[in-house]
C-alpha cells in the first residue's frame, strides 16, 4: 500500500470538505493543491469526484430530519415550495453545465484562470457587502420562486473554475434581500440535487479511469471529506448570524495573487 498516496487523499478529502461550503472555492483549491502534490492526472480527477459525494453526503446527514419531513409532507404547502423552488434554482446551472461540460473541463481548469477567478470573486464579495439591500426574506420556508430562479442564476456563474459555487448562491441570495441564514441554507439545500448530478455526470464520463485498486484512496478521501465538511456546515451557519463575508473576500484575492505569482514566478 502507497503510504503516501493515502497521505494525498487525506489532504485533498479534507480540503474538499472545508472549503466545498464556503465562498472560497473548493475546485480552485483542489486544482492548486492537487497540482502542488503531483495529484492532477485522470487519477486525480477521478478522485476529486467521488470525495465530492463525501462533501455532499455531510449536508444530507445535517439535515435529514429536514429533508425526511419535506419528502414525507408532500401535502403541505411548505415542503411543496422548497421542491420546487430547488427545481428552479437547479436548472440554470444543469442546462449551463450539460451544454460546455466540456469546453469548461478542457479550457477553465488550470491555477492560473482558477486564480484569476479567486481575485475577482474576492472583489465582487466586497461590492455586493458594500452595497447589498437590506433582506426582506428571513428563512428558506418564506422564498418564492423569483428568488428561487435569481438564485439559481447567480449558482451558473460557479462553472467558471474559481468562482465558488457557494459563493454564488450565498451572495448572491443576499442581492436578492434574503438574509445570510436564508441565502446559506438554501445554498446547502440546492448543493444536493447539483452537487449528485454534477457528481455522476463526471463519474460517468470518467467510469473508465475507475480501478478496484484505488478504492482505499477513495474510502480515506471519501470519510475525510465528509466529515471536515460537516464540521463547516456546522460552524458556517453559526458564523453567519454574527459575521458578514468580508474575511473570505480578503482570503480569496490574497490566496489568487499568492497562486497566480507561484505560477507565473
Amino acid at each position: 500500500m502507497d503510504f503516501y498516496l493515502l497521505f494525498k487523499a487525506l489532504i485533498l478529502g479534507i480540503v474538499e470538505g472545508a472549503t466545498e461550503f464556503l465562498p472560497i472555492s473548493s475546485t480552485g483549491h483542489l486544482i492548486i493543491v492537487g497540482d502542488l502534490l503531483d495529484f492532477n492526472d485522470a487519477r486525480g480527477k477521478v478522485f476529486e469526484i467521488v470525495i465530492q459525494l463525501g462533501a455532499i453526503l455531510a449536508v444530507c446527514w445535517e439535515y435529514r430530519v429536514r429533508i425526511t419531513h419535506v419528502f414525507g409532507h408532500l401535502n403541505e404547502p411548505a415542503s411543496r415550495r422548497l421542491i420546487v423552488n430547488l427545481a428552479l434554482a437547479f436548472l440554470p446551472a444543469a442546462v449551463l453545465g450539460l451544454i460546455f461540460h466540456d469546453a469548461i473541463k478542457t479550457y477553465l481548469f488550470s491555477p492560473i484562470t482558477v486564480a484569476i477567478a479567486l481575485i475577482v470573486g474576492g472583489f465582487a464579495i466586497l461590492i455586493i457587502e458594500k452595497f447589498a439591500p437590506a433582506p426582506d426574506t428571513q428563512s428558506v420556508d418564506e422564498m418564492n420562486w423569483q428568488h428561487a430562479l435569481k438564485v439559481g442564476l447567480a449558482q451558473s456563474l460557479a462553472l467558471f473554475p474559481g468562482v465558488s459555487r457557494a459563493g454564488a448562491t450565498i451572495l448572491g441570495g443576499v442581492a436578492f434581500r434574503l438574509s445570510r441564514r436564508a441565502a446559506t441554507e438554501f445554498s446547502f439545500f440546492l448543493a444536493i440535487p447539483i452537487m449528485f448530478a454534477a457528481t455522476g455526470f463526471d463519474l460517468l464520463k470518467s467510469r473508465h479511469d475507475l480501478h478496484a485498486g484505488d478504492l482505499p484512496i477513495f474510502i480515506v478521501g471519501f470519510v475525510t471529506a465528509f466529515f471536515s465538511a460537516l464540521l463547516v456546515v456546522r460552524a458556517l451557519l453559526r458564523f453567519v448570524a454574527q459575521h458578514d463575508f468580508r474575511m473570505f473576500a480578503w482570503y480569496r484575492i490574497v490566496f489568487g495573487a499568492i497562486v497566480l505569482a507561484y505560477f507565473l514566478g
